[in-house]
């Protein structure tokens, strides 16, 4: 992975922190764990784990292709674009964990199973 490609990770993940995206960790031992990340519960360990003890390998979020948003989905984006930022947008694809920056497609992503965020709504 390039240095491009982590800091674009970090930026996508650390954006997404208030809204619980789940994320797939690998483990330097060769284990790996699933769960949720975020500011309230894990957030500062991953970090710790990842760049003070070294344990993390890699971390990869579960991410919605933008194939599968819904048409209620589109027309809540093309609302929010047409009356507010581009910064609101975003937070809003990140809140139904909408893939916009391509990670999937880069590897730095897994595609969410289709009922993965279903039970949070």
């Amino acid at each position: 992975m390039t240095q491009e490609d982590k800091d674009l990770l970090f930026k996508d993940l650390s954006a997404r922190l208030p809204y619980h995206v789940r994320v797939k960790v690998w483990l330097k031992d060769g284990t790996t764990e699933e769960g949720f990340l975020d500011l309230e519960h894990n957030y500062g360990d991953v970090l710790q784990d990842a760049f003070y003890y070294s344990k993390i390998k890699d971390i990869k979020p579960y991410l919605r292709p933008m194939s599968s948003m819904t048409e209620e989905e589109n027309k809540k984006l093309d609302e929010i674009w047409l009356k507010h930022t581009i910064n609101e947008g975003a937070d809003y694809l990140n809140s139904i964990h909408v893939d916009y920056r391509g990670l999937i497609e880069k590897g730095l992503a897994l595609e969410a199973p289709d009922e993965m965020y279903k039970m949070e709504e």
